[in-house]
């Protein structure tokens, strides 16, 4: 290939290396020159280009780009059509990204010119997304270079693949100790099913015994023999030893262990086993919170039918710090309570802009909008909803029956929302590391957009405020770590939290949810374009 600058009036069939605009005269980098565009050039008063000829044996970027992205392609891959000297693969199924690394090092040596960029290996990925991407950086590749890289890879087989994730039946076993809160079993197996629910796999079933040897021997041989593809063990104690609680009981009920321990922070303690020929994880403590940890790693690679062996799991420790914690006492003592994050969710406001309906009792999709927001926030993984009721108590604790909710009265909810907030406050654990504030007429709010804010907060460092945001506006929920509760008793009328977040700029951290952030349901007109009808049969 030559490449520099050539007279316009032999550039016909050159490839341009920059964009030319003159008045009404556009071609775009890369455009092969045709005696049209000569024309247009000449006409422009443009006497030279800087552009490309392609030799005899050289091969146009796109053609190039293609080539190698069907070599490195495996299973469930999709190649999408080159451009611009680039050709990008997708994943055509939800699974594991695998990659031998090795050879795509190699093959990103074979010449300067050519390069391939890919995921890390064993990501977990969505049918659709991206996967890798081949690009040819000159205009064109000799044949002789693209014959050495399909040489290269003719002779160890495509470096890249999805496994595909399989339709798993998971067992979950759970061991409790006298101090075991239910709650927290009941959050353990909602976040484990949202993990399987991304893999389309599904929980068959769930145990929970006393955090003894022999009942957890007894409880691991049930679902083993009852068809479970995996066991999750979740313990009421972390596992510290090969031969502690959850270890022996594995090895008493007939199964092995395979490996304790994995360089992965968060998820230093989790355990491999088999049993029936099924595996068996020990969970971390860490695997409670749907935050990324150790457990993903392993676990994905099971729901996708891999093998899992000891040096896979010690070859983790590159890339396995997943969360820096800023100050980590010695010995750890959390300074944020390890409770979770619980929600309050404000339901005792006067509908006053209603003009006499509550607003919270409007149906959508025949769903009280208070109940409906009731139960998008108790899916989204929180440890406990607390909903603070106050005008028209009755009815609205009647449409919040058998919702999973605890309900506090406020009897001063007249004064403004601060007086709700701090009696939501107040009735909270003392163990909780957060609290997300709710308003109860969020008609769009969504678990995921929870889960988004849920993830986004580290009490202990620089996002301890998590706001939603509207297309950069700030709106509603909050997300606040306990340190602040002391200043959100203090504050009053209908302001809420905001002159403390004032305070604390450098803690807030903003994530997008869109219009369901600043959705305002407080007339009768903003509530019927929102979707909603008013219960004329519950307001009389």
């Amino acid at each position: 290939m030559k490449f520099g600058p050539i007279a316009v009036a032999e550039a016909e069939g050159a490839i341009l290396a920059h964009k030319v605009r003159a008045g009404d005269l556009s071609l775009k980098k890369g455009a092969r020159l045709s005696a049209e565009d000569i024309a247009r050039l000449q006409a422009a008063g443009i006497s030279e280009v800087i552009a490309a000829r392609l030799d005899a044996g050289d091969v146009h970027e796109d053609q190039a780009a293609e080539r190698i992205a069907r070599a490195i392609a495996g299973g469930h891959l999709r190649i999408e059509a080159p451009f611009t000297g680039r050709c990008n693969l997708h994943a055509e199924a939800p699974g594991v990204f695998r990659v031998d690394k090795d050879l795509i090092d190699a093959l990103n040596r074979v010449d300067p010119g050519l390069t391939v960029a890919t995921l890390a290996p064993f990501e977990a990925v969505e049918a659709g997304r991206m996967i890798a991407t081949v690009k040819i950086i000159p205009f064109a590749l000799s044949e002789e270079v693209l014959e050495t890289a399909e040489r290269l890879l003719a002779s160890h087989g495509p470096p890249l693949s999805v496994a595909a994730f399989r339709p798993c039946r998971v067992s979950l076993v759970s061991t409790c100790l006298p101090s075991t809160q239910a709650k927290m079993l009941d959050k353990t197996r909602r976040v484990l099913e949202a993990r399987l629910e991304k893999a389309g796999a599904s929980l068959t079933d769930e145990t929970r015994v006393a955090h003894v040897t022999q009942a957890l021997a007894e409880a691991l041989r049930q679902p083993a023999s009852e068809g479970a593809d995996m066991i999750v063990v979740f313990g009421a104690s972390a596992i510290t030893d090969q031969d502690d609680i959850i270890p022996a009981a594995l090895r008493m009920a007939g199964g092995r262990v395979l490996h304790f321990g994995m360089p992965v922070d968060p998820g230093n303690l989790l355990l491999i086993g088999e049993l029936g020929g099924r595996p068996v994880i020990g969970a971390p403590g860490c695997a409670r919170s749907p935050k990324e940890n150790g457990f993903d790693f392993v676990l994905n690679r099971f729901l996708a039918g891999l093998e899992v062996k000891p040096e896979d799991i010690m070859g983790m420790g590159v890339g396995g710090l997943l969360s820096e914690i800023v100050s980590r006492p010695q010995p750890r003592q959390p300074s944020e309570g390890d409770g979770g994050v619980a929600a309050i969710v404000l339901a005792a406001g006067r509908s006053r802009r209603m003009g006499g309906p509550n607003k919270l009792l409007a149906r959508f999709d025949d769903v009280p909008l208070v109940r409906r927001t009731v139960e998008t926030v108790t899916a989204s993984g929180v440890s406990e909803v607390v909903v603070v009721t106050g005008h028209m108590r009755e009815a609205v604790e009647e449409v919040l029956e058998g919702s999973g909710a605890r309900l506090v009265h406020n009897p001063d909810f007249a004064e403004g929302l601060a007086s709700s907030l701090r009696v939501g406050l107040r009735a909270l654990p003392e163990d909780v590391s957060g609290a997300l504030i709710v308003l109860a007429d969020m008609p769009g709010l969504t678990r995921e957009a929870i889960g988004q804010m849920l993830a986004a907060f580290e009490p202990d460092a620089s996002r301890s405020i998590v706001l939603a945001t509207a297309s950069g506006k700030r709106g509603n929920p909050v997300l606040w770590a306990r340190r602040y509760f002391d200043e959100l008793l203090q504050v009053s009328g209908d302001t809420g939290g905001r002159h403390v977040i004032g305070l604390y700029p450098d803690d807030v951290f903003e994530v997008e949810i869109g219009a369901a952030a600043r959705l305002d349901v407080d007339t009768p007109e903003a509530l019927h374009a929102a979707g909603g009808v008013i219960d004329l049969a519950r307001e009389g």
